[in-house]
């Protein structure tokens, strides 16, 4: 049965436009050109998606939003649309149920990708046994620069394609979003998207295995792959893995890296019959500083996104702000971007960001270089490997969760880990959360 959307505008071409094209897609729709139509439609059409406007005659769609959420009518994702979109609204839009905003004229390609993925997800519905996944959809790579024009051609074909993948690249480069994107757009293979980020995810794979989902196909995401030869605890997992994929021979492998895998093969760390199963296809991923003129849309991608997803204020970055920015290393690619961008947005009411700003946070936030740490000659370089992580992981735990109050759900998502591998590791440590907040 075709999927039903309903189109809420106040001007009749957007309206039969959208509608056109949506009913050429596949969708039934219907239209409603103010409020009280929509109210009405709602209730005799019930549709699976809406697309509302901001600014109707009778009332605007953010009061219907919330009309319709303080009356627990809002069963269904929800679009806003708006021709004087700003900031402060998208973030009230978001707060208030809104799965999404764009903004008018309206991309189609854009529209009809965010539909796709708010009905998916919506069919989907939470699946609170997937050992990964924070729900989000994956983003095409932003910028002009070559490297990511060539980037986005490379995951475009790959996503025809059904082969097994290694995603190169340094960690916070967007190797995971990359993945995330393939899986996504992928014409080839059909079902559930499952991440393995360790040795304790990888087991519950294994004992759970398949059946839970009745999933005869879809993508296996290994990421990092890095555990496979670094956890003491994995020590067979690679042959393991090989033979998870000889039975299930209908799932993509996709695994993200860092440059130089080659080495551990040689080294007789990583199976090679393992690493060349996989490495069908192989996916580079820039870092940050080998694209510098994608700084300033990347500033601008953050700073207005963050706001709407973290309730923040807007604030401006001005171009002297942005060329100080393109001068950084980036050590940690996008992820340290985004971060300074969110400090920065915490950091003053102020509307526009200043240098003097920035100049602080990177200072506070550059790391020494391993020639200073190995002067420094830490004493977990004097204990066995495992030891000195474990004495580390609690270490580094028990800091983070100062930093969150003790919250567990915030430190999953301050250090990216998926919640029920983080109580596991936190047991495994002997980490209280309820003894930090005590300690408060």
């Amino acid at each position: 049965m075709a999927e039903k959307i309903l189109i809420v505008d106040d001007e009749p071409d957007i309206r039969e436009v959208i509608g056109d094209i949506l009913s050429d897609e596949g969708y039934t729709t219907r239209q409603a050109a103010n409020a009280e139509q929509a109210r009405e439609q709602k209730s005799g059409f019930s549709p699976d998606l809406i697309l509302l406007d901001v600014w109707m005659p009778d009332s605007d769609g953010i009061s219907l939003l919330k009309e319709w959420r303080a009356n627990n009518e809002l069963d269904c994702p929800v679009v806003m649309i708006s021709g004087h979109g700003t900031v402060e609204t998208a973030v009230e839009a978001t707060r208030n149920g809104a799965v999404d905003f764009i903004e008018k004229p309206v991309s189609m390609a854009r529209l009809l990708i965010t539909i796709k993925n708010a009905l998916d997800k919506n069919r989907a519905g939470p699946d609170p046994g997937q050992p990964s996944g924070n729900g989000q959809h994956a983003l095409v790579p932003l910028g002009r620069s070559a490297a990511v024009e060539a980037l986005r051609q490379q995951i475009d074909r790959i996503a025809r394609l059904d082969s097994h993948v290694f995603i190169v690249g340094e960690p916070g480069s967007g190797r995971t979003n990359l993945g995330c994107w393939i899986h996504q757009n992928t014409t080839q293979i059909q079902g559930p998207l499952l991440t393995v980020g360790g040795i304790d995810d990888f087991d519950e794979l294994l004992e759970s295995g398949l059946q839970q989902r009745n999933a005869a196909a879809g993508t296996l995401l290994l990421d990092p792959f890095d555990w496979i030869w670094q956890d003491p605890d994995a020590e067979n997992a690679g042959q393991q893995l090989l033979r998870w994929m000889d039975a299930n021979p209908n799932w993509r492998v996709m695994a993200t890296t860092m440059p130089g895998i080659e080495q551990h093969v040689q080294e007789n760390t990583l199976d090679p019959a393992l690493f060349h199963r996989i490495d069908e296809l192989r996916l580079l991923v820039p870092a940050l500083r080998d694209r510098r003129e994608d700084i300033p849309e990347l500033v601008r991608h953050f700073s207005e996104h963050i706001p709407i997803q973290k309730g923040l204020s807007y604030r401006h970055f001005p171009v002297a702000v942005q060329n100080r920015l393109r001068q950084h290393d980036w050590p940690g690619n996008l992820r340290e971007l985004a971060n300074l961008v969110q400090q920065l947005l915490l950091n003053s009411d102020q509307e526009e960001v200043s240098v003097d700003e920035v100049e602080q946070q990177l200072r506070q936030h550059s790391q020494p270089d391993e020639n200073t740490m190995v002067a420094s000659h830490s004493p977990l370089f004097d204990l066995p490997l495992r030891e000195a992580r474990e004495t580390f992981e609690r270490q580094y735990l028990i800091a983070r969760l100062r930093q969150v109050g003790g919250s567990v759900g915030q430190l999953a998502e301050a250090v990216e880990m998926e919640r029920t591998h983080l109580y596991r590791k936190l047991r495994q440590l002997g980490i209280d959360p309820k003894q930090i907040q005590e300690q408060r």
